[in-house]
């Protein structure tokens, strides 16, 4: 039962969130790239949309946590406490493609509804980008080891 309450909840609040960055008008590049420019003709509105996004899931993360584990999971998983040269690269790639390009992977995935065509190749560099970060952590993580 738990498994599929898991998907159930997974397509919840995917839905929920894609919904919020249509409404909110983050599903458009151009209004992330205003929120980039700061130089230029700077929209703030992307600042709104991450406060009340933050204000939504601050309660439910303080929750959780005195809880100890997750809804659908029996503990909680720690995030690395090291930031390291995969992260600060993961991190500057992601950054030079959101900014250059106004999408970021979760609105990419509402657009894929609404545009594939347009969308598709991006979300495949993502996924291509993933599947190649895994492969190359793999091949590093005996040689970290000793």
């Amino acid at each position: 039962m738990r498994p599929v309450l898991s998907v159930v909840f997974a397509l919840g609040f995917g839905l929920m969130f894609g919904f919020g960055l249509i409404l909110s008008g983050m599903a458009d590049p151009a209004n992330v790239k205003g929120f980039l420019d700061v130089a230029g003709v700077w929209r703030p509105a992307l600042a709104f949309v991450m406060g009340a996004a933050v204000l939504v899931a601050l309660p439910i993360f303080q929750w959780t946590r005195r809880r100890g584990k997750a809804l659908t999971a029996d503990a909680l998983e720690a995030p690395p406490q090291t930031i390291d040269a995969p992260l600060l690269i993961g991190a500057a790639i992601f950054g030079v493609g959101w900014g250059l390009s106004g999408i970021c992977p979760g609105p990419a995935v509402v657009w894929l509804g609404l545009s594939p065509a347009v969308i598709g190749p991006f979300l495949l560099a993502v996924v291509v980008g993933a599947l190649l970060a895994r492969l190359l952590q793999r091949d590093q993580a005996p040689a970290s080891r000793a």
